[in-house]
């Protein structure tokens, strides 16, 4: 027994050594499981305000958030793991109930908890993470969407996410298809607080008494997967039904003044290790602490960032020869007798015996040289097939035979889409920081001249990102075989290193959301602005009309619009561009593109269509109009720059939004154009024109001010009232304020944060 009681002994303090690396010393450092790292605790003086963590029977929870909803009394969210940080940030995972509301067949709600809201703690240092989770809507004409504020004031608030599932008769929901068909996923806008989730019917189609319930929930990437079963379930049955989401944590004080630079000399700062740094939240203000790169531990205690021997995991920190570790670092060489790059697999070969030189030396001069010129040319060859082989291994991960697949027909192409490295290297003096024209987060843009005298925009991303390399190659596809003034030339790609490259023309204004809205704001004359909105409209009516396969752009927004030294305008990036077949008018797909410049109808439904680039263009000529950026402008009752364009041209006051240079220069064509916006931003994508219908009307606009003639309306005399009714459509103002009911002016409004 003596010894069995040593055991338990040593195991004991075996977890109370390893437990004070993460836990404030003399604190419980698990419960149920799980690891609580300081700055969460459990038990009074072991955490920060905030991040306080109750254990109940063995299970964590946090204290001060609860779900609750209309009619489920308020429970604690239980906890399932805790991050102390990870690269996109600090994270908390919980189990949340799913929203959920039932009908009978007179489509009389009989059952649900209307909202399944997440209330968090006052110190507010939870958010929502974006990044982390999606959105799920399961049920038959269900609208549902999640956001700050209540129904009654749906548009006030500027974060909110949804979209629509419903039956069709004619297609059956299937397992594993999330398609808008009895299910819907959308991502989560960045800096939701709460989880509240509104109901509503698409349509006033009846109740599906066999199906009567409607289900909302938002929940971890990846983890859930749609089974037709789940349509079926009973109220009894969704009451049991939770999910598991990830919560982003930061120290916040409930204020935007907690940011890195300014705290580390401040009573604020919590990162007390030494070898430890800040770095700011990602999700709204606040930051956290992480050791410095060569340390691992608790940056928020004393002395809790500590030396990782990098030694004792080769395979990890990839050292292939000699390893010795510093502090903070290690140092990997060839063993004795080798030379090269110990860092790479293979990469340290045989050294030439220096003794048997020296030995041939004596007795033969002529035969070292010819040994020692011998080891240089091997050494180099070795040198040029390793380069070669590291280059074939990049253009093949970088998809390089699907793009030679992809533009086989025609071999002139391939040849001068395909760029080499050396040429690149070449054209920049090998990426020299002169040659830099700007950067990001995500990477930096060169100025380059190739061979043939071309001036060329190179794009080098910083990071490798897999899921982006089939948009890279969608894009070099398309850009290869257009010809048009107004859309960017793509001059080739290169494949050969660990980030694809790309090079256009040079093109050197910037983007036309500078040109608008760079401060401090420069004059822009309504005949540019005219003339740049027709530009736009011939690229877009090309893509669509002009070409064997018609290409959807998909993220057209006035910083994709480049303009060049005489200011045409060049649409650019086409990464997220779609074919679409001959046979087809529409296709399915998951949605892509900006907030505020989004066709609603594409992200409610996943339905693209010509249209959604005719929307986006729409909002674009209002960008034009009004000079206001659709992503963050906010009238005075929190509506979106396209609702308020919307109801001040039904009120007959448009006036208001307009760029006074706008009214005093455009005249009557001013009004032509804001008719046209309004066509093209139409929420029934049906009622929109063509872009080849919008091209001839602006191009008309650009020929004599005194007369001009839309789908036989007549547009004369003076813009300085500013009144009028829309003439494709002569409705009251009643019906042109249903048209966006409260549900559907949420997209229009929507937007991310400033």
């Amino acid at each position: 027994m003596a010894w069995m009681l040593l055991l338990l002994l040593l195991a004991a303090w075996a977890t109370t050594a390893s437990s004070s690396l993460v836990a404030k010393p003399g604190c419980q450092a698990r419960c149920g499981g799980i690891d609580v790292p300081y700055p969460f605790g459990i038990g009074a003086g072991c955490f920060r305000p905030g991040f306080e963590i109750v254990c109940n029977n063995m299970t964590p929870f946090l204290p001060d958030a609860t779900v609750a909803g209309r009619k489920r009394l308020a429970e604690p969210v239980r906890v399932l793991s805790l991050n102390l940080t990870v690269k996109a940030g600090a994270r908390v995972q919980v189990q949340l109930p799913v929203a959920y509301m039932c009908f009978d067949a007179a489509g009389n709600e009989i059952a649900g908890s209307f909202d399944g809201r997440l209330t968090v703690n006052k110190e507010q240092v939870y958010r929502i993470s974006n990044t982390f989770n999606e959105l799920f809507v399961l049920g038959c004409n269900t609208l549902a969407y999640a956001g700050r504020g209540s129904r009654s004031n749906a548009t006030s608030d500027g974060y909110y996410s949804g979209c629509v599932a419903y039956c069709n008769k004619k297609q059956r929901a299937r397992n594993n298809k999330c398609d808008s068909i009895g299910c819907c996923r959308v991502n989560i806008s960045p800096l939701l607080t709460n989880t509240r989730m509104s109901f509503g019917k698409w349509s006033e189609a009846p109740v599906d008494i066999r199906r009567p319930c409607s289900y909302a929930f938002i929940v971890q990437k990846n983890h859930y997967v749609f089974k037709a079963a789940d349509l079926n379930m009973t109220a009894e049955q969704a009451k049991r039904w939770s999910m598991p989401l990830w919560l982003d944590w930061a120290i916040r004080n409930g204020s935007n003044s907690l940011r890195c630079p300014l705290l580390r000399k401040t009573s604020e700062y919590v990162c007390l290790s030494n070898h430890s740094k800040c770095v700011n939240s990602t999700n709204g203000a606040g930051y956290f602490c992480i050791c410095e790169e060569g340390y691992e531990g608790n940056p928020y205690l004393d002395n809790g960032c500590t030396d990782i021997d990098e030694c004792k995991q080769p395979q990890l920190y990839a050292c292939f020869g000699k390893c010795t570790n510093r502090e903070g670092s290690f140092e990997c060489t060839c063993s004795h007798g080798y030379q090269g790059n110990a860092t790479h697999k293979d990469g340290c070969v045989q050294s030439i015996n220096t003794g048997l030189i020296i030995g041939l030396s004596v007795s033969s001069g002529p035969t070292i040289l010819i040994l020692f010129l011998a080891s240089k040319i091997i050494v180099r060859k070795l040198k040029h097939q390793k380069e070669q082989k590291l280059r074939q291994k990049f253009f093949n991960q970088n998809r390089g035979q699907l793009l030679q697949k992809l533009v086989s027909h025609r071999s002139d192409i391939a040849e001068r889409m395909i760029i080499p490295l050396r040429d690149l290297e070449k054209a920049t003096n090998k990426f020299h920081p002169t040659r830099k024209l700007g950067g990001g987060g995500h990477g930096t843009v060169y100025k380059g001249i190739l061979s043939d005298l071309h001036v060329v925009a190179i794009k080098r991303s910083n990071i490798v990102v897999k899921s982006e390399i089939n948009e890279f190659i969608n894009e070099v596809s398309i850009l290869s075989q257009i010809n048009h003034r107004n859309i960017v030339k793509l001059f080739g790609c290169c494949l050969e290193t660990e980030v694809p490259l790309l090079a256009y023309e040079f093109i050197s204004n910037g983007t036309l959301c500078d040109y608008l809205h760079k401060k401090p704001l420069r004059s822009v004359p309504w005949r540019d602005i005219l003339r740049i909105a027709v530009e736009i409209g011939k690229a877009l009516s090309y893509l669509h009309s002009g070409i064997s396969v018609p290409v959807i752009h998909r993220d057209i927004k006035s910083t994709n619009i480049l303009l060049d030294d005489a200011l045409t305008a060049k649409v650019s990036d086409f990464g997220a561009s779609r074919y679409i077949p001959k046979d087809k008018t529409t296709i399915t797909t998951v949605v892509q593109g900006t907030l505020g410049y989004l066709d609603p109808m594409y992200f409610y439904c996943g339905r693209l269509t010509e249209k959604s680039d005719v929307y986006s263009f729409g909002v674009i000529l209002i960008e034009l109009l009004t000079r206001k950026m659709p992503i963050i402008y906010r009238s005075s009752t929190g509506d979106g720059l396209v609702a308020q364009f919307v109801e001040l041209l039904a009120e007959g006051k448009l006036v208001e939004i307009l760029d006074p240079q706008v009214i005093e220069e455009g005249g009557t064509q001013v009004e032509v154009v804001a008719s046209l916006a309004m066509s093209c931003i139409k929420l029934r994508a049906e009622e929109r024109p063509t872009m080849r219908s919008v091209e001839m009307t602006l191009e008309a606009l650009q020929g004599p001010k005194e007369h001009f003639r839309i789908r036989d309306a007549t547009y004369e005399g003076s813009y300085s009232a500013m009144r009028y009714t829309p003439p494709v459509r002569r409705a009251s103002l009643e019906d042109t304020s249903r048209q966006y009911s409260q549900e559907e002016e949420f997209v229009l409004s929507a937007s991310y944060p400033r």
